[in-house]
């Protein structure tokens, strides 16, 4: 009796079916896990560029921390102890110290360039709403004025000389002053002129700042801002200024 062509269809994929579920993933599926060492490598070797002391003051950071341990545990009695616990202490502090070194040269490196002030910002932490693009741009000058939101209310960043980015600051302000009159609007010029403040150092004076607004009145202020648009329109031509800081991972 002859078989149906349906049997002869279904004998062998049971087999496949079984073969495939215990059949080993190939190579190219498994994902590449990022080689830590390595890009502690890179970026000691970008900070070295721009800072060639950074490995001497690891050095002295970790034989300083190796020592008083040493000498604490001499003073116990159990120096074996000491340089235990001295050893992993001083790799940290070597490591905090190329982390500070590395990530003021990743700031040396986009310092003076367009989008740097925004660079700025996205070093902030958690609590600060930002933006990418500058809320207001000069297409000839390139100076632009960057805005973030946070609970000491709002703080326009700008960039570029003072008397020149004054007129986009002044107009960015009473526009904000008009729709969000109860809060308060911070200005930051950052640069090297007189008055300004570094690139390097303007996350750190925005932290410094009074909180003056709750987690849930942040939300409310950013909200309000992009339902009325108050965010200009990048001129064709402009890069919206996506550089962004290079920091140790």
């Amino acid at each position: 009796m002859a078989k149906s062509p349906d049997s002869s269809n279904d004998t062998p994929a049971p087999v496949a079916r079984k073969r495939a579920l215990f059949a080993r993933k190939p190579k190219e599926a498994k994902a590449q896990k990022p080689n830590r060492l390595k890009q502690i490598s890179e970026v000691f070797n970008m900070t070295r560029r721009h800072d060639p002391m950074v490995p001497w003051l690891m050095l002295l950071a970790f034989l300083g921390v190796v020592a008083i341990s040493l000498i604490i545990g001499l003073v116990l009695e159990n120096w074996v102890t000491g340089l235990i616990i001295g050893i992993p202490l001083g790799l940290l502090a070597a490591t905090f110290i190329l982390s500070r070194r590395a990530e003021r040269a990743a700031f040396a490196q986009i310092e003076n360039q367009p989008g740097a002030s925004g660079a700025a910002l996205s070093t902030l932490k958690r609590g600060w709403i930002t933006e990418e693009q500058p809320v207001a741009v000069n297409p000839r000058t390139q100076d632009a004025v960057f805005r973030a939101i946070g609970r000491p209310g709002v703080v326009l960043v700008s960039e570029g000389p003072t008397h020149r980015v004054k007129p986009l600051l002044d107009a960015e302000r009473k526009k904000l002053a008009r729709i969000l009159p109860n809060v308060t609007i911070h200005v930051i010029e950052s640069g090297r002129g007189e008055g300004q403040v570094p690139i390097s150092q303007v996350a750190k004076k925005m932290n410094k700042l009074n909180n003056e607004l709750t987690k849930i009145e942040v939300s409310a202020v950013s909200k309000r801002i992009s339902s009325l648009g108050t965010r200009l329109p990048i001129p064709k031509g402009i890069d919206p200024y996506k550089a962004r800081p290079q920091r140790g991972r």
